[in-house]
């Protein structure tokens, strides 16, 4: 029986080395057109959106009510609105995803009720947002009589956002090295020390980015706030949540109706006045710059942060 020689054995394996470094650069390269691709068609987007719309931006644009003419018509309703929605949200979701996150972490025990709901949160993450709003209208609106208001607004974006900020915390935690938690206990530490006096704190970079890039999502949606009943068309503003009279805090205006950006940009896209299109565009390149503000602002903490955490 012949044995293969030392030659041929050789010469097979580089030709399967050089067969896998052509199939390496055939997935890379196709993944770097597919890129180009897609970042080409989301410049041209957004580049066009600019175009047409920053040159409506103005102080006036900014500070003046929606208008029946497209001239003098203004986003103040809206971004007050949003701003206010994104305030609920941010006070419902990050307490308590960052609660179920590190308890989900370190004090749940590890059975089947705890997987079924590690298998849910993750899944809850990829549901589309109409859902959310369903879910909403029939138990916040109609079924606790909650009304069409910045509070049930508020729910239903913390609601949609509240697993990436349990997904982040978990990711957050788990990312701190084991003899952190176990130089504690050493030094005599329980558990509840353990978590807020060195966990937490080590943690909160990644537990803050995860709760800004989810407040940037939510910024952003349109469909659970129409399910709800947000207003297309509000010529007024919420009452302050801050007075100059004792209490100082003013709470009315959790049961003001609203509107939000993306709704104002939806009412005047879908006019055929090519006027409102621009006016629309302009909306758009507002809510993009308070995306890009927000996710500006998770980068700066997380990098400020983990600079302190060195020192």
């Amino acid at each position: 029986m012949e044995t293969p020689s030392a030659g041929s054995t050789s010469q097979a394996a580089m030709q399967a080395v050089a067969s896998a470094k052509r199939k390496d650069l055939f997935v890379a390269g196709l993944g770097l057109f597919v890129m180009v691709i897609s970042m080409g068609l989301l410049l041209a987007l957004i580049g066009d959106l600019m175009i047409r719309g920053i040159s409506r931006i103005d102080y006036d644009f900014l500070t003046s009510f929606p208008s029946r003419r497209a001239a003098n018509a203004g986003i103040l309703s809206a971004w007050v609105g949003s701003l206010l929605v994104m305030l609920v949200t941010a006070c419902l979701a990050i307490p308590i995803g960052v609660m179920a996150g590190v308890y989900l972490e370190e004090y749940a025990p590890k059975n089947w009720l705890s997987n079924i709901i590690e298998i849910n949160v993750a899944n809850l993450a990829g549901v589309p947002s109409i859902i959310y709003g369903l879910l909403a209208l029939g138990l916040f609106v109609y079924g606790l009589e909650l009304g069409k208001t910045i509070l049930v607004a508020g729910m239903t974006l913390a609601l949609l956002i509240l697993p990436v900020v349990i997904v982040a915390t978990r990711e957050a935690v788990r990312s701190i090295p084991r003899i952190v938690k176990e130089g504690a206990y050493g030094l005599g530490a329980d558990k509840w020390q353990v978590m807020w006096n060195y966990i937490i704190p080590a943690a909160r970079p990644g537990i803050l980015t995860g709760a800004i890039v989810g407040l940037s999502r939510a910024i952003g949606e349109t469909a659970p706030i129409i399910t709800i009943g947000a207003l297309t068309f509000i010529a007024f503003l919420p009452e302050a949540p801050v007075s100059s009279e004792f209490p100082f805090i003013n709470f009315n205006w959790l049961q003001e109706g609203f509107t939000v950006l993306p709704i104002q940009m939806f009412n005047w896209i879908s006019r055929p006045q090519a006027a409102f299109h621009v006016n629309a565009a302009a909306t758009g390149v507002v809510l993009m710059a308070l995306t890009l503000t927000l996710s500006g602002t998770a980068i700066w903490i997380r990098y400020r942060l983990r600079r302190n955490i060195r020192n």
